[in-house]
Formats: structure tokens, C-alpha cells, sequence
């Protein structure tokens, strides 16, 4: 339905409040639904704009109400009635836009351009008041600001409740054909209430969004919640309240029956040989102790005091207190570049230069001097320049992690910490070299090793050797994790995904050894590029056709199933290939330790194959409210080999950093029910052996250096104050673990030997 003229009846008093919502600097209105003109051709597909009259709100503004019924996309386009617009000096795109239900709504806008380009984005509109929807006319994100996720919308500018959206696309500003607003996929009908659209010629409340958004803490300004500080005084006293809880609970933890390690005494008895391994027993999958006790791994991530900075240069306006050169905080400045052309670096703004260590500032106001507060002339002497007391961070850290009821040390932890011996540990083997590597789209962390490169056994003999150098012999040491999040495949479940390692490989020219591999593989069984042709279904001039870059194989078809089965082959060549390469190194370097999988972020059936094979244990990233939601546990069974969680996580955006992280539950209160019900659902399947929290640390608000990520995933805040109903949640379920583990093993004399199979990498 076009309707070139909307219809209005505006009664005098409705007149009376048309122009009493201001308009924001710089904006011109294009169409008016409240004062229509016939300057505008207004579409409406599966949607309506079923009253006669506008409408006055409970807040006394005038808004024309849009019913869009359930359909895939219901939608309202506007256009020019004649031409094009040209919007060449334009910033935003503007709309007065309130929910019509009681309910936030989800409102897509296109604008679209007459050489058919367009600019995409989503407004999560509030329920409540209308909201002035700020929409930039040029691609544009958080990451843009240097962030994951950016401020709580909608905010107060100049009076006015403001909502900044992302942007996705790009057109001819001087050529806009028309602007669109859909809600995707409603259900039942949904009321949008709109009064104007326009656009804006400067970009200050776009500015102004990110102004002055961190305190001098490190925290958000735009909002309260319970742990905020507000000073240094009360971050003081907190420390100090923590202190005394924390005492009591270690006692309490010293009460209960385990090892030094953190394994169950009392319980069914295993050899003890001096390292940690693993056991399968009565169908179920143990860790053990050096003392020969069964261990559930209770484990953090990132328990590290470096962990809260984040880089100011180039958007120093967007922190109120940064301390000035000479101030008693100021050694807590340092340069970094993380422009490393990854995938996570790209699209992101502000990844190099000077950054601020707000974590590191708050522990030195919490407990240094307190010097910085007192005007200098009053002192006898200069304030003392800031120090990092490492050592009183590092026994707090594991003091706490005891009294919560861990007794891991996940990846990306403190070095350091591993020297207390009061913790068991996990280190990483990060294998950096100039060896060959294959894309397989996003590519995240650096494109995939290439295990066929002679470059990569070389990278992975030294970088085993360093990391084993100072660990051989430690009882304390779980094991080691191949890497971290490796793209064995593309996001996503279609073919080209699933074998996006192979179709990579065929992309690449055949100075790669990969490539060479594979069409190797190809030739000992297809012999010539007739035998090919037909097992592919493809019309294969010349071998040498395949040796080019850029070659693309089919997809898999049920006509040719050969097609499937060789990329198949090729994968789990590949991924035998990389695991054994570690696998062999480790053996030689530290054969007392652990092979703890490669965390599997992204993965396919053909690496956790290879990677049972060679490790002791298979590792996975598990971003999902339990572990059973993450894989099919049925497939990781048949493999017989136990699990572990090497990291999970539940966040909210009620306390600060303004990402919850991948997985959002709706309040801080439900973070620890969330965690409780994962660690329960872990210890219901007998091939867990144990799960690692992601993280100690809450990430900064305003992006941490490796690539942006501002989430709340912490135990405790940037202010090192302890989120304590998640606390007291986490350790209720961790005490609890144990408990249930414990109830599960019957105490077993030692001269009654319990038939067992140990784990061993061929």
C-alpha cells in the first residue's frame, strides 16, 4: 500500500504539542508522521498504519502509531516522491521512535541507495519513552571506538534521551533512494510509535556517546550498582572487610579432607606416581593427584595483575581522570601494539600507543600509600611514585582462589603464581614461527599452522623446550594446551564451513606444503585428472589446473560422495598430523605432564578425532549454559577420553563493562545459579574431568589490549573488589562438586587392587 499523503486530523491542542519535543542541533526533518506532507511516497508491506489520527503519549509527545503484523518482514519504506535524496553533508539518519508495547522492540533500519548499496543497522529500542534513534550514515561500530561492546543506550545529551546504533554497509550519500524500518519475524503484532524521521549534519552527539564514559577507577559512568566505588576510601575499607572473610574460609577449607594438591582423601585410592594423569575407573574419567588421589578441576583463567589495561591514546576524552605525567599514578603507563592483522584486530580502532593499567592503579590505591589525595604542598616529601606490590597480589590471588574452592590455575595465568606451590597449574604452548598457514575465513587468532611445514616441527620443538625448561620436574603441573581456539573451520554449519581447512588449502598456491599434501593424496588415488573428474563430477583440463591459486573444488553432493570423503581425509591428515607433531615434542621435553587438547573453540569431527588420539585429554571452550549444549557428548564418549572444560562463562550488563560476554544472563543475581547448574551438568557427564572459569578479572569497560573484548566475566571487579553474590554462589557449587564427586567413590584397602586403564599418547 502507497500512500502519497498521509492523512491527519490534528484537533488544536494536539497542534499545541507538536513542536514541543526539540529538535537536536543540526537536524532537518524529511518527513513528518504527526504533520505528513506529500513530499513523501510512505509504503507499508505486511504493516499498517491502521489509526486515522496521531496519537498523544503518557508523556505528553505526539507519535503516529505503525501496527507491523507477523510476517517474515513487515516493513515501512519512505522514499522521495520524485529523484533522489542527497545527503552529502549529512552525519545521521534521525528518528523519534517509541515501543508501542510494553515490551523493548527490535527494529531494522535499511538505507538504500539508487545504485542499489545499502546501510544496515539494528535499533534495540527500549520500552518507555520515545527515544531520539541516532543512526550514522557511515559504517560504524564499537569497535570503531576501540571496544567489543559499546555504552548502555539510550543515554541524556543536552536534555534529550539519545540512542546511537551500529552501522553496517555503504552507499552514495549523494543518491539515497529510499529508507526502510522492519521488525524481523514478529510473532504476534507489534506497535512502533514514530513521529519524525530526518537527518544530521554534525556528528557531536555522536562524539558525545563515548565522551567522558570511564572514571578515574576504571569504571563506567553511566550507572550504579552495589560494588562501585566511589572513592578511596571505601575501596580501602573493602579490601580490608575481604581480608577478614577470607580468613574464615580457608579455615574452613582447611578442615576438609584433601590432599595439598586439592584431591579427595578418604575416597577410592589410585597409584600415586608423583605427577598428575589420568584414570578411568567404573566407567568414569579421573584426574589424580601426585599423592594418587582422585582431583576435579576447579580452575580460573586469566589470573593475572595485567589484566585491566586498556589504550587512551587517540580517545583520552573518553576518560574523566587519567593522572598527569608526575602524578603518583603515572608508572602505571605503558606502550603496546596489538595491530597484528587478525581477525581480531580488524575493524578496530585504538589498538596501539600509550595504554593505562587501571587494574594495577586500583590495587595500588587499595593498598599503598595514600599520599595522592593530600595536597603536595603539604607534604615533607614528595609522594612516592606508585609501586605494583606483586608479591601481596599474587598471595591475596591464591588465597582467594583456595577460599572460593578452586584448586587450578587456568590458561593465561601469572607465571609467578606457579612458584607458591599452593595451586595446581596449566600452561599454555603457544607456537609462534614463519611457517606456512591457511585461512579459513575469519581467522580469528592468525590463520591455521601448517603441520606439513618443516618450519612448524621446528617452531613446536622450541617452543616446547622453552615452556618445559623450568616445569619438568614440577608435581605441581597439570599439563599443557596446544594453543588456543584454532580455526580448524569456518563459523557456520554449511559446507564451505565445515570444510573451509580443505577449500583453503586448494585456494593456495603449491609452495605451501599443505597444498602439496593434499594434492598428493589426491593424485595416489585418482592417479591423472580423468580418475578425478569423475569421482568430483567436474571437467578437469590439465592436473596443473589444480597446482593454481585461486583453484575452488565442488561441493559435496550425494551424486558424488567422493567429493566428501577426500576433504574429509585431508582434515583428519592434517590434524593427526598437528597433534602428533606436539605430541612427539612433548614426550621428549616433558614426559610427565599432560597433553590437555587444543581448547577447541571451532572445531570438526576430524580434529577432536586426531586430538584424542595424541593428547590425554580433550579440551574445549564451552560458551553455553551446559556442557552438553556445547557437543555431542555421545560422539566425545565413543572416543573414550576425558574432557575438560577449559573455559565457560555467564555475564550480565548490570555491573559496568558494557559486554556480558557470549553467554548474557539477564541479571548479576543469575550468575551464580548459571554457574552452579554448569559445574552440576559437567559432573553428570563421566568423561568431564573438570571446568575452568573464564575469567578472574572483570575486562576493562573500555577494551583490553588483545583485541578490544569489555566484558563482565569477572570474579571481581577492575577495582579488585569481588563480586560477592556470584562469590558466595561459585563457592557454594564448588564445595558442592567436590562433595558429590566424593559420594560417587567408595573407599576401596589398598590390598584390594581396582582393575584401571591409564591414558598414554602413542
Amino acid at each position: 500500500m502507497i500512500r502519497r499523503t498521509l492523512p491527519s486530523v490534528l484537533t488544536p491542542a494536539v497542534l499545541s504539542l507538536l513542536f514541543s519535543t526539540p529538535l537536536c542541533a543540526g537536524q532537518q526533518t524529511l518527513f513528518s508522521f504527526v504533520r505528513p506532507a506529500s513530499v513523501v511516497n510512505v509504503a507499508t508491506v505486511d504493516a499498517s498504519l491502521p489509526q486515522y489520527n496521531a496519537e498523544q503519549t503518557a508523556q505528553g509527545e505526539v507519535l503516529r502509531r505503525v501496527v507491523f503484523n507477523p510476517a517474515p518482514r513487515p516493513t515501512l519504506r519512505l522514499s522521495p516522491q520524485q529523484g533522489v535524496w542527497d545527503w552529502s553533508s549529512a552525519q545521521a539518519l534521525t528518528l523519534r521512535l517509541q515501543s508501542g508495547m510494553d515490551w523493548a522492540l527490535s527494529v531494522d533500519v535499511v538505507v538504500q541507495g539508487s545504485d542499489g548499496r545499502t546501510l544496515t543497522s539494528r535499533i534495540d529500542l527500549p520500552a518507555g519513552p520515545a527515544q531520539t534513534v541516532l543512526v550514522p550514515l557511515k559504517a560504524t561500530s564499537p569497535l570503531g571506538q576501540g571496544m567489543r561492546a559499546g555504552p548502555p543506550m539510550p543515554w541524556s545529551h543536552q536534555g534529550q534521551r539519545l540512542l546511537l546504533t551500529s552501522s553496517v554497509g555503504e552507499l552514495d550519500l549523494a543518491q539515497v533512494a529510499s529508507v526502510s524500518l522492519s521488525i524481523p519475524q514478529p510473532n504476534v503484532a507489534q506497535s512502533l510509535l514514530i513521529e519524525r524521521v530526518g537527518v544530521q549534519d554534525d556528528d557531536d552527539a555522536q562524539k558525545a556517546a563515548y565522551t567522558g564514559l570511564i572514571d578515574a577507577y576504571g569504571q563506567s559512568t553511566r550507572g550504579r550498582w552495589p560494588e562501585k566505588i566511589l572513592g578511596d576510601e571505601p575501596l580501602r575499607a573493602a579490601a580490608a572487610r575481604e581480608q577478614q572473610q577470607l580468613q574464615g574460609w580457608l579455615a574452613e577449607r582447611g578442615k576438609q579432607q584433601l590432599d595439598g594438591y586439592g584431591g579427595l582423601l578418604g575416597a577410592t585410592s589410585f597409584e600415586a606416581k608423583g605427577f598428575f594423569r589420568t584414570e578411568k575407573r567404573e566407567g568414569r574419567w579421573y584426574l589424580v593427584t601426585p599423592d594418587g588421589n582422585p582431583f576435579y578441576s576447579l580452575g580460573v583463567n586469566t589470573v593475572a595483575a595485567d589484566a585491566g589495561r586498556t589504550y587512551v591514546t587517540g580517545r583520552e576524552a573518553m576518560f574523566t581522570a587519567l593522572p598527569a605525567e608526575g602524578e603518583p599514578l603515572a608508572p602505571f603507563y605503558g606502550q603496546g601494539n596489538n595491530n597484528d592483522g587478525t581477525g581480531a584486530s580488524r575493524g578496530r580502532n585504538f589498538n596501539q600507543g600509550r595504554w593505562f593499567d587501571f587494574y594495577a592503579a586500583n590495587l595500588e590505591r587499595a593498598h599503598g600509600t595514600p599520599c595522592q589525595s593530600v595536597p603536595q604542598p603539604q607534604l615533607a616529601s614528595p609522594c612516592p611514585a606508585a609501586t605494583f606490590d606483586a608479591p601481596r597480589w599474587q598471595a591475596q590471588s591464591l588465597d582467594r582462589l583456595l577460599a572460593w574452592g578452586f584448586n587450578t590455575l587456568g590458561n593465561w595465568s601469572d607465571p609467578a603464581l606457579n612458584q607458591a606451590k599452593r595451586v595446581s597449574y596449566t600452561l599454555p604452548l603457544l607456537i609462534g614461527g614463519d611457517y606456512a598457514s591457511i585461512s579459513t575465513g575469519q581467522d580469528w587468532w592468525g590463520g591455521m599452522p601448517d603441520p606439513f611445514d618443516p618450519r612448524f616441527a621446528m617452531a613446536t620443538e622450541r617452543a616446547v623446550a622453552i615452556a618445559a625448561r623450568d616445569h619438568r620436574d614440577d608435581p605441581w603441573l597439570v599439563g599443557y594446551f596446544a594453543d588456543n581456539e584454532l580455526a580448524w573451520a569456518a563459523p557456520g554449519s554449511d559446507p564451505k564451513a565445515r570444510y573451509a581447512l580443505a577449500y583453503g588449502t586448494l585456494r593456495l598456491t603449491t609452495d605451501v606444503p599443505a597444498k602439496r599434501a593434499f594434492l598428493k593424496q589426491l593424485r595416489d588415488k585418482y592417479r591423472n585428472q580423468n580418475g578425478l573428474s569423475r569421482a568430483w563430477g567436474i571437467d578437469l583440463k590439465a592436473w596443473e589446473l589444480m597446482e593454481d591459486p585461486g583453484f575452488e573444488a565442488p561441493l559435496p553432493s550425494p551424486e558424488h560422495p567422493e567429493i566428501e570423503r577426500d576433504l574429509q581425509h585431508f582434515q583428519q591428515v592434517f590434524a593427526e598430523t598437528y597433534f602428533k607433531t606436539i605430541s612427539d615434542s612433548l614426550k621428549w621435553h616433558a614426559p610427565n605432564h599432560l597433553l590437555l587438547g587444543g581448547r577447541f573453540a571451532v572445531s570438526t569431527p576430524e580434529a577432536v578425532k586426531a586430538c584424542a588420539r595424541y593428547c590425554d585429554v580433550l579440551s574445549f571452550n564451552f560458551y553455553t549454559l551446559k556442557p552438553d549444549d556445547g557437543y555431542d557428548f555421545a560422539e566425545l564418549n565413543a572416543l573414550d577420553k576425558p574432557v575438560l572444560v577449559s573455559e565457560f562463562q555467564f555475564g550480565s550488563r548490570d555491573r559496568g563493562p558494557f559486554w556480558p560476554g557470549p553467554l548474557e544472563v539477564a541479571r548479576e543475581e543469575d550468575r551464580g545459579p548459571a554457574y552452579g547448574n554448569f559445574v552440576k551438568a559437567a559432573l553428570a557427564q563421566p568423561s568431564i574431568v573438570g571446568v575452568h572459569w573464564f575469567q578472574y578479572l572483570d575486562q576493562p569497560a573500555s577494551g583490553r589490549l588483545l583485541d578490544g573484548e569489555n566484558g563482565h566475566l569477572g570474579l571481581v571487579a577492575i577495582t579488585d573488589v569481588p563480586y560477592q553474590g556470584f562469590v558466595d554462589g561459585v563457592r557454594k557449587a564448588n564445595q558442592q562438586a567436590l562433595d558429590q564427586l566424593r559420594k560417587g567413590l567408595q573407599p576401596v584397602a589398598p590390598a584390594q587392587p581396582t582393575p584401571a586403564v591409564t591414558t598414554t599418547r602413542p
